[in-house]
């Protein structure tokens, strides 16, 4: 059985998004877009210890999204494209599905425009049709409570209150 959308670096976006599903991964990624940056430069904006941030970059770093680089003592980590392009790939195979689901309901909005009728209309039109013979007591219960929470909407006092009041 072949897997429709299942790739061969299916284990390369799986570790991506889950890297991406964290958000101070994703402002570690964003600060490193603008060029390399040392550890205590990227937990700097962070109110976390540094092995926290490190916890962090090793996630990003499996994914493939971080490099690590040497410079002397310093161990500056940047931006890997990659595994984003790929991510991005991925997603575009989907915007057709997407652009076309909501040219449907694009349709279907302007239809519903076009007849002029609005959702209440429909729901008081089903109410004021369906006959009590045809549908069973606990049915019949929740019509008869919609009818009286639309009476109260409108003004209309219920039987019991109309007796309270002319006593």
């Amino acid at each position: 059985m072949e897997l429709i959308g299942y790739t061969d670096n299916a284990a390369g976006l799986d570790a991506t998004f889950a890297a991406l599903a964290d958000p101070t991964r994703r402002a570690i990624l964003a600060r490193l877009a603008s060029g390399e940056a040392s550890v205590m430069e990227l937990a700097e904006p962070f109110e976390m210890s540094q092995p926290a941030i490190s916890k962090h970059l090793k996630v990003l770093e499996h994914a493939g999204l971080i490099s690590r680089g040497t410079d002397a003592q310093r161990r500056p980590r940047k931006l890997e494209a990659k595994p984003l392009a790929e991510a991005t790939e991925w997603l575009e195979r989907y915007r057709e599905f997407w652009e076309a689901s909501f040219g449907r309901l694009d349709s279907l909005l302007s239809e519903l425009k076009k007849t002029g009728l609005k959702s209440n209309e429909q729901k008081g039109a089903v109410i004021k049709n369906s006959s009590p013979k045809n549908i069973g007591p606990k049915n019949r219960t929740i019509q008869m409570k919609t009818i009286k929470l639309s009476n109260r909407k409108r003004g209309h006092a219920s039987p019991r209150r109309q007796r309270k009041q002319g006593d």
